[in-house]
């Protein structure tokens, strides 16, 4: 099999999944927890794939929803504290990017802090799970609050209240994880389809106050955006290959 077949087959396996995973947060996202209808998750033979951990649809549906349900999710919301001199209150139909981004971070915390396989209930009250709530919360002072993003995007061009690009968003989020030193999260935006092995070494291995290279590995999040979609690697260090051309030193196109 050539190497164009090769990708095309696995970018329509991926494709696929990422529609299960769309059906299954969509039946999730337009109910109220606890109110779930019996058939809120598809019936399907095909492995349903949950941030790397592989679920069968038909055996584990409860494990599928509990892993769901432990997702932080971020969405418009109104009467916050005005951003900036802008006046705005509301993030509504202009701050879907800046939601997802806020998620995609988010969840980046919780793997680190908490770990893959922790499950949200309704009596959770861990300290780190609090701690990261509260690094949310609609108020200026919040690391990754829609105020921070919002107003770290004019370094991006971006005006309070206009909207994001994944890219946009991506770039403002390398900038506000450089500021949590909490987490110490590397956040990589990898361009061109290109990623350099050499160059997120040394950022994961620099000491930022000082300069100084170090010898523990900091957490990444890498981001690939791509012409139709944005890959996240959050706290990865391997790599996949395929459209993603990667070498460890050197650059490749």
């Amino acid at each position: 099999m050539d190497l164009k077949r090769m990708i095309k087959k696995r970018s329509s396996k991926f494709l696929e999944r990422l529609h299960n995973m769309d059906m299954m947060f969509e039946a999730y996202l337009t109910h109220e927890s606890g109110v779930l209808e019996p058939d809120d998750i598809p019936r399907t033979n095909n492995p349903v794939w949950i941030l790397g951990k592989q679920y069968a649809a038909v055996q584990d549906l409860e494990l599928i929803r509990r892993d769901i349900t432990s997702r932080l999710w971020f969405t418009y919301r109104k009467g916050f504290v005005p951003i900036g001199d802008s006046g705005l209150t509301t993030d509504k139909g202009w701050g879907c990017m800046l939601r997802c981004g806020q998620m995609v971070i988010a969840q980046a915390l919780l793997f680190l802090h908490l770990g893959r396989d922790w499950q949200w209930n309704v009596n959770s009250k861990e300290e780190s799970y609090l701690k990261i709530l509260k690094m949310f919360e609609d108020r200026r002072t919040a690391p990754y609050s829609i105020h921070q993003i919002a107003l770290t995007g004019a370094s991006e061009g971006k005006a309070v209240g206009e909207w994001f690009g994944p890219n946009t968003v991506a770039q403002v989020l390398k900038k506000l994880a450089v500021y949590d030193d909490w987490s110490s999260i590397v956040f990589h935006v990898a361009l061109d389809n290109t990623l350099v092995v050499s160059q997120v070494q040394k950022l994961c291995t620099t000491n930022n106050k000082r300069g100084s290279l170090s010898h523990t590995w900091k957490p990444l999040v890498l981001v690939i955006p791509l012409s139709k979609h944005l890959l996240l690697f959050p706290l990865m260090s391997s790599f996949l290959s395929g459209d993603l051309s990667v070498t460890r030193g050197n650059l490749w196109s």
